[in-house]
């Protein structure tokens, strides 16, 4: 066929599948299979591994089933998030001998666009100075569980005073955070336009205020911190921010709960994806910011609704009971 005859693919992500693509795809599953020739208008569908050469005969493609596809495409946001993750910290390594250079040497002419806070009495005080001088916004991500009351309780006069300038706050918690009295009655102490959603997984810590200036954590233990006011970073900050907010779901003031799949719960439904991945009970636990014996708990639950009697047989049963394929949503 000619090109004259083929209009142009547009290259596009897989969550933006085309048009032609998606009903190809549909074809697919419902025939079982479709001809070589079909795909040349959407070559996207053998790009992101949706259709597969059939071994039986090389003229025909075999559709990728939903519930083995999802999880593999899911895991690129993930590999997105580490890299930008891995980034951050090769360009703390890479800063902090200038930096030392910069304090042993000449003086700071205070505007730096990386800095390297050292010590959470310093950080503080930089995310304190920063939010005091904010007047628009407030981005932030609070990766782990439940937050301690105290500290919950210092950041309160910071946020008190920038929801009284007009300013709005939008916050991403983890979906574990939802059953905590302590985040949800720290929210209803905040008068002014304040949103709170959750996910079952974020990134590591992050402010962004007024989208010029963002703080992220330089080690595993959060005893060092980047600030960053480099226009094109803080922008890349603020940006992965909206496309989480974009999938979260809402926890305040009005929270939102998403319906069981099957039998199935949310929470459940995450941990059924981690374990077609082949992840164990810890890395699943720390992801989804719970302790191991409650995402035990969780799996042990997930096992007797789909009648597994072994974690062999628990991936598979997922796999075929469809409950991990796309389904709509609310923004």
């Amino acid at each position: 066929m000619s090109t004259d005859e083929t209009p142009e693919h547009q290259t596009h992500q897989v969550e933006e599948l085309c048009e032609a693509g998606s009903l190809l795809y549909g074809r697919a599953l419902s025939e079982g299979r479709v001809r070589q020739q079909d795909a040349l208008k959407s070559p996207c569908l053998i790009d992101f591994g949706l259709l597969q050469p059939d071994p039986e005969d090389v003229r025909w493609l075999r559709p990728t089933a939903p519930a083995v596809a999802l999880p593999r495409l899911l895991r690129t946001f993930d590999e997105e998030v580490a890299r930008q993750r891995r980034r951050a910290a090769r360009l703390a390594e890479t800063f902090e001998p200038l930096l030392d250079l910069n304090a042993h040497g000449t003086q700071s002419s205070g505007s730096a666009l990386v800095t390297a806070l050292q010590g959470l009495p310093r950080i503080n005080a930089a995310v304190n100075r920063a939010v005091a001088e904010s007047s628009q916004e407030m981005l932030t991500i609070q990766p782990g569980g439940n937050r301690p009351p105290e500290i919950l309780a210092d950041a309160l006069p910071r946020e008190r005073a920038l929801l009284s300038r007009g300013a709005r706050m939008r916050t991403l918690y983890q979906h574990t955070s939802r059953y905590s009295s302590a985040v949800v009655a720290h929210f209803e102490q905040l008068d002014g336009d304040v949103e709170v959603r959750t996910l079952d997984e974020v990134t590591e810590r992050l402010f962004v205020m007024d989208r010029t200036v963002a703080f992220i954590p330089a080690a595993k233990d959060r005893s060092i911190a980047l600030e960053i006011r480099h226009p094109a970073l803080v922008t890349h900050l603020a940006t992965t921010f909206d496309r989480l907010w974009r999938l979260a779901t809402p926890m305040y003031p009005e929270a939102v709960q998403q319906p069981s799949v099957n039998g199935v719960t949310t929470r459940q439904l995450a941990i059924a994806g981690l374990l077609v991945e082949g992840h164990t009970d810890t890395v699943i636990a720390e992801r989804l910011g719970m302790n191991v014996r409650t995402a035990r708990v969780h799996i042990a639950k997930l096992a007797a609704t789909l009648g597994s009697e072994s974690r062999a047989q628990l991936g598979y049963l997922i796999g075929r009971s469809g409950i991990l394929e796309p389904r709509d949503r609310e923004p």
